[in-house]
């Protein structure tokens, strides 16, 4: 069963897509009556984002989503997962509806629609209303509860009739960790106990939301994206498999377990009450967690991580990550007493350090099918890589259709082992505002002339992973040569 005579055909209305985020494409940041959100404020804190680069104009969806939807249409897509920005709803975050926010994504779910595109909303992608961390802390209170299901419930009502796959919440785990662990993301915190309240919180709203759809959207699907990198032991050493134990349990288990099932795993519950981090609980937490249980995981999928046994004292603590894409500058890093995180050696890296493992992909299906029993969406997977336009608009991106092909046999194989897959989703479309690496670091299969210096055309420019990928679509993926 590890390698097959045959693979099994991708199923018959597999989608075929690519995904984005609001805040990494749009622009307009403060055009119709949009509020500002925290990543509004946050890029604007000098030494924060490469080069300083700024979401302000990011590749200008917001004005050229028609030209965009266009070219997805070309390429035959069969779905298109994108971000609403929560602010341009409520430009506080709660309170009176902004239409002119609504009717852009209308304008979008429409165009798509008459593209024969299926639309896959997420709710929400790091963009939180700045309003809200003023008033309570945003993650930090449970009022967010109440006010991001309001947020969702109106859009299930205004986009319900068309939009029929939706996330919840996109990789939990990376803005509670990053905003909260390490201060690398708003709202730049460092308190471990505050991370563990911070995500008990967006677990609840996860549930709470997904509660709320059955009434609105009975024949849609709804489930969070986790970005899920599986846990290797370094070595067959028991230390080396313990420290993996551990790491895939408070990495991982630690937020499928409640999407799935509404409880926290046990040795990780107790090892956080041991260390005087675990979250308060308050009565109906877990009935509230049960009732919003999700039709599918959602499963960003990048890289799997190798760990060994990490000392209690002397032991590796935080480490760094490379933002700027100078191969070899990340830092390894851990819990003493837990596990720390080391290099693969069977494994290539990019230019930002991460492990290239199309394999790790389907251990990653088959670990989740065989945990959970959900079908999975794959809500992410690409290659971040400097990209190069040569004489005639032409960019040779053969190392990302390489690497996209090697994930899309590892989906094949998962599927022949018996995982139920609903689509594929490539980050990312058009190339992006990288978050906290600018545009330098680009994923999309359409280049977009956009720079941290200077004035840009943003003029789109079809890649040839983009020719290759339309192959693929058309292929049921049959065809990856």
């Amino acid at each position: 069963m590890v390698i097959h005579k045959t693979l099994l055909p991708f199923p018959d209305g597999f989608l075929w897509g690519a995904a984005s985020a609001a805040y990494q494409i749009e622009g307009s940041w403060d055009k119709d009556g949009k509020g500002v959100s925290n990543w509004d404020q946050f890029v604007r804190i000098p030494g924060k984002t490469f080069k300083g680069t700024t979401g302000d104009v990011a590749v200008d969806h917001y004005n050229r989503y028609k030209e965009d939807v266009q070219l997805m249409a070309e390429m035959g897509m069969k779905a298109y997962r994108f971000s609403v920005a929560w602010t341009r709803i409520f430009p506080s975050g709660k309170g009176q509806v902004n239409e002119k926010g609504l009717e852009f994504y209308d304008r979008l779910i429409d165009e798509l629609k008459a593209n024969n595109i299926e639309p896959v909303l997420t709710l929400y992608h790091w963009d939180l209303p700045q309003n809200l961390q003023d008033e309570y802390g945003g993650w930090e209170s449970r009022q967010i509860v109440e006010d991001f299901t309001n947020y969702s419930v109106e859009l299930f009502k205004r986009f319900g009739d068309r939009v029929k796959y939706w996330v919840s919440l996109n990789e939990q785990n990376i803005f509670t960790m990053f905003g909260y662990r390490m201060a690398a993301h708003p709202p730049g915190v460092k308190d471990d106990k505050l991370f563990y309240q911070v995500n008990h919180h967006a677990n609840l709203a996860n549930a709470s939301v997904i509660k709320e759809f059955r009434k609105y959207v009975p024949d849609g699907k709804i489930g969070p994206s986790f970005a899920y990198s599986p846990a290797y032991a370094l070595t067959s050493k028991p230390g080396d498999i313990l420290a993996a134990e551990a790491a895939e349990e408070l990495n991982n288990h630690w937020w499928m377990d409640v999407y799935a099932w509404g409880k926290y795993p046990k040795a990780a519950w107790n090892y956080l009450e041991q260390n005087g981090l675990a979250p308060t609980i308050e009565e109906g937490d877990f009935e509230l967690l049960r009732a919003g249980t999700p039709d599918f995981m959602g499963l960003n999928y990048y890289q799997t991580t190798t760990y060994e046994e990490n000392p209690l004292v002397g032991g590796v603590g935080a480490g760094e990550m490379n933002t700027t894409g100078k191969k070899g500058t990340s830092k390894d890093t851990g819990i003493p007493g837990m596990f720390k995180t080391v290099e693969n050696p069977n494994l290539e890296r990019t230019d930002w350090d991460w492990n290239i493992d199309p394999q790790g992909l389907r251990i990653a299906l088959r670990r989740i099918t065989n945990r959970y029993h959900l079908p999975i969406l794959i809500s992410e997977n690409g290659l971040g890589a400097f990209d190069k336009v040569e004489e005639g608009d032409i960019v040779n991106d053969d190392y990302r259709i390489d690497f996209i092909r090697a994930h899309i046999k590892a989906i094949q194989e998962a599927i022949t082992d018996g995982v139920e897959m609903l689509g594929y989703c490539v980050w990312s479309f058009t190339d992006l505002l990288s978050w906290l690496n600018g545009f330098q670091k680009r994923y999309g299969f359409v280049y977009v002339n956009q720079h941290e210096e200077g004035e840009h055309d943003l003029r789109r420019i079809k890649k040839k992973s983009f020719y290759w990928y339309k192959e693929v679509i058309e292929t049921n993926g049959e065809n990856l040569s």
